[in-house]
């Protein structure tokens, strides 16, 4: 029966079938990427000869202890931690190993090709990947360099050349004393080699190695050498990578595309999965109670509830493995194009390709097929849970607004949101987002329960305003409303859904984009730039503030550190400055304490990142550096621009050693006003590689250009799932409309003209989208403003006028395009013909 009719009725489930897909679709498109994201362990690149890598990429930080356990959290070192050099000689005498050999990586570039990522080694580190000469010999001297193939390719470089080398902040030209190539290494970036006493010398940390490669001798026991390699590891508290996880060792980019994916597919995945079920729930529920006359004729001629029941179960499994067997596809071919677009944008590596499959969409296909079922299940229950021969007479009237279990669970709900609003004031970062999305979508599930009763509540406050505008539409409109409060209630949520994640969750990104950009834009008080693409040293600053008429000048290294939480350890940005003068380059709208007293064992943080980790004027705080490297340094300072400026402000000699680079990122420089300071600027950034002078507002150009760019993700998935509402909500109102066929012509056989009705139908969808408008219009104000005071300290959000239109138009044209041409195609239908549809 269950085939017979989805073959004969496919219009009837056409929109279950729609929900069904899409959600198949978006919930393939996460889950894929956080598959994709789980399988990926880089490639080993410049490790691949070798049988193990010892290196220190990750930071595991202990947490609350829960029931006796202490919970830890696991953070990839921003800094590339390094491992010491003399680890190298216990790892050597390891039986069975053949060589340990350490390898710097330094950041250089090249005149000749400055925008090929290129990396610095040592010439012993050739052999682990292997590099292998095509032509020249090795560097024997400091003014000799062997270069990447990728590097001399093209550029006319060959043995006996020369090459302008930036490392260091210095350029210097070097002799190409050879040109080695491997099949080891892929991807954009190149490498070159110096002499391995050079390397060091150009090392910000000369007694540590990026990492150690070990190389096996023939016929070792490869177990028992790893075995014992990796106890000379961990006594030295490093990590050993076997295998694919040299990966993370040689492209520690790509540990951070890892948790990337991850953390995007999960995080979208969730809300996803609770909007889809919303979706999907209301749907089939929907559906199933627009037939309730084909069931109750069912129940009528002596089918049992359980037989209706199996029917109902089986229609919604058969659509559900057809949407699967579409939407799989379009989730996979979705997650290839946004594998695409993360390349070019540089989120991800180019080695990283969509794996798996298999896994995701039989889960997927289950969790979407276990929601339908569900809701058909409990749609059933009704229908089937009355006498025969009351079936018929069940399915012509409509039921009361609902129980009364219904209604507190929907109080409660709503208690809940308005507890979490309050939470999440009182909350700040991380666990203010969490927050404000359990409260947005609890306040949802509220709507979703209380629906009946504030359509009945809604229609007797609108019924005066409705009749006064339409006449006697608007009269048969409120009656509608009233009469049909239960009936309207997945429309109702599906706007409301529709408004209240769209004008949150969107307008979130913009406001914290625009909360970094202002308080940069606000907090830069110098007039110019000197800005460095391959870094500035720190003379560069002691050279500007000697220019005549240059009142102060401030190094400004970027960096990020670890910061302990009460849950999680948590990557946070930070910066390393010199405070000589300080103030009168840049301000951080400090609320207590003073910059002046910043030195070597002290830190500034912001207030939101004192309140996250319980800091206070005068504490020791306890963090670890990008590189893992442990510090307790004592709080002098508070301040609020903690998006413009990072969240955590270091003196510069606390970051030495401890950066890759080990350079300053910019200088900001502020000069008296009657002075002509740029012709010397100039001549400074000249004896700089790479350096130019700007003016201080093209460094807030420059953020939001970056944050665009980094926003792109968020505003993707968040478009998707709000995509998807919209879709919903447009499905949802089609159905509704399509399913008062007999009751229009009904109208009409008793005399109401079809200009009646279309001010009618018109009238109950002004009611309907005035509710929904308030409703989730006010859902999104609360936890948007909630959020943004909680996470960034502003009162009032920003939203543009435009993105409020487009909120409250689209929502408009969408509702009135989904009812109006449905409505218009019944219409067209003789009502004789109408009244005797089956529905």
């Amino acid at each position: 029966m269950a085939a017979q009719t989805v073959r004969f009725r496919k219009g009837g489930f056409v929109a279950t079938f729609v929900a069904l897909a899409a959600g198949v679709a978006v919930l393939m498109t996460c889950a894929l990427l956080v598959e994709s994201g789980w399988r990926y362990r880089g490639e080993p690149e410049r490790y691949g000869a070798t049988a193990a890598v010892v290196a220190d990429r990750e930071l595991r930080v202990a947490g609350p202890t829960v029931f006796g356990e202490t919970e830890y959290t696991t953070v990839t070192l921003p800094e590339r931690g390094g491992v010491r050099a003399a680890l190298t000689g216990e790892l050597a005498a390891v039986p069975g190993v053949a060589r340990a050999v350490g390898d710097r990586a330094i950041a250089v570039a090249t005149t000749v090709a400055p925008d090929l990522p290129t990396t610095g080694h040592g010439w012993a580190s050739a052999a682990l990947a292997p590099y292998r000469l095509v032509s020249g010999e090795p560097p024997r001297a400091d003014g000799e360099i062997a270069v990447d193939a990728r590097i001399a390719d093209g550029r006319g470089l060959a043995p006996g050349g020369t090459v302008d080398v930036i490392a260091g902040g210095e350029s210097r030209p070097y002799r190409v004393s050879g040109v080695v190539e491997t099949d080891g290494a892929s991807g954009d970036g190149a490498a070159l080699f110096f002499t391995d006493a050079r390397a060091a010398r150009l090392d910000p940390h000369p007694d540590r190695f990026d990492a150690i490669g070990v190389l096996t001798e023939p016929g070792a026991d490869r177990s028992a050498v790893l075995a014992a390699v990796r106890r000379v590891a961990d006594g030295a508290g490093a990590t050993t990578y076997t295998g694919d996880e040299r990966g993370p060792a040689a492209q520690p980019e790509a540990a951070t595309a890892r948790d990337l994916t991850l953390q995007a597919g999960g995080a979208f995945g969730g809300y996803a999965a609770m909007i889809i079920g919303f979706v999907v729930a209301g749907t089939v529920g929907l559906s199933v109670r627009h037939r309730r006359r084909d069931l109750a004729l069912l129940r009528a001629v002596a089918a049992t509830p359980g037989q209706v029941r199996r029917m109902l179960l089986a229609e919604v499994g058969l659509l559900a493995l057809v949407a699967a067997a579409v939407g799989v596809p379009a989730g996979l071919l979705a997650t290839r194009c946004v594998r695409d677009e993360l390349v070019s944008r540089e989120f991800v590596p180019d080695g990283f390709a969509v794996r798996g499959g298999m896994l995701s969409a039989a889960a997927v296909t289950v969790a979407v097929a276990a929601v339908a079922l569900l809701a058909a299940w409990i749609a059933a229950l009704r229908v089937t849970g009355i006498k025969p021969t009351e079936a018929l007479g069940e399915a012509a009237v409509e039921r009361g607004p609902g129980s009364r279990t219904r209604m507190v669970g929907g109080l409660v709900c709503l208690a809940a949101a308005v507890s979490l609003t309050a939470f999440t004031g009182a909350a700040s970062g991380q666990t203010a987002l969490g927050a404000a999305v359990s409260m947005l979508y609890t306040f949802v599930l509220a709507v979703a329960l209380l629906a009946p009763w504030i359509n009945r509540a809604a229609a007797r406050f609108l019924g005066p305003v409705l009749r006064a505008v339409w006449g006697d539409g608007g009269y048969l409109a409120a009656a509608n409303l009233r009469a049909n409060a239960r009936g309207t209630v997945a429309v109702l949520t599906a706007l409301v859904l529709s408004v209240g994640f769209g004008g949150t969750v969107w307008f979130l990104q913009d406001n914290l984009q625009r909360q970094t950009v202002v308080q940069s834009r606000d907090g830069v008080l110098a007039q110019y730039a000197l800005t460095g693409a391959a870094g500035l040293p720190a003379s560069a600053t002691a050279d500007a503030r000697r220019i005549p008429g240059v009142l102060a000048a401030t190094g400004v290294r970027r960096t990020s550190v670890v910061v302990p939480g009460r849950l999680e350890a948590q990557v946070v940005a930070a910066q390393g400055i010199d405070p000589k003068g300080v103030e009168r380059t840049m301000d951080l709208k400090v609320r207590s304490g003073s910059l002046a007293g910043l030195r070597e064992g002290t830190v500034a943080v912001s207030t939101a990142q004192a309140d996250a980790a319980g800091w206070r004027l005068g504490d020791r705080a306890e963090l670890w550096l990008g590189d893992g490297t442990p510090v307790t340094l004592r709080v002098v300072a508070l301040y609020e621009r903690g998006w413009g400026f990072g969240d955590v402000t270091l003196h510069t000699k606390t970051l030495a050693g401890h950066t890759v680079t080990g350079l300053d990122d910019h200088v900001l420089v502020r000069t008296a006003p009657d002075a002509d300071a740029g012709t010397a600027l100039a001549a400074l950034a000249r004896r700089h590689p790479a350096a130019a002078v700007v003016d201080a507002d093209r460094l807030t150009g420059d953020i939001a250009q970056d944050l665009a760019v980094s926003g792109w993700l968020n505003k993707l998935l968040v478009a998707v799932l709000v995509g998807y509402a919209v879709l919903a909500a447009a499905n949802t109102l089609v159905m509704a409309a399509l399913a008062r066929t007999r009751e229009l012509a009904l109208l009409r056989l008793v005399g109401v003209t079809r200009r009646q009705v279309k001010r009618m139908v018109h009238a109950e969808q002004a009611g309907l989208l005035g509710v929904a408008l308030a409703i989730g219009g006010a859902i999104a104000a609360v936890t948007l403003t909630t959020i943004v005071n909680a996470v960034a300290g502003q009162r009032v959000p920003h939203v543009p006028a435009a993105g409020w239109a487009a909120v409250v138009g689209g929502t408009v044209i969408l509702a009135l395009v989904a009812t109006v041409l449905p409505v218009g195609r019944l219409l067209r239908t003789p009502p004789v013909e109408g009244i005797g549809i089956r529905e």
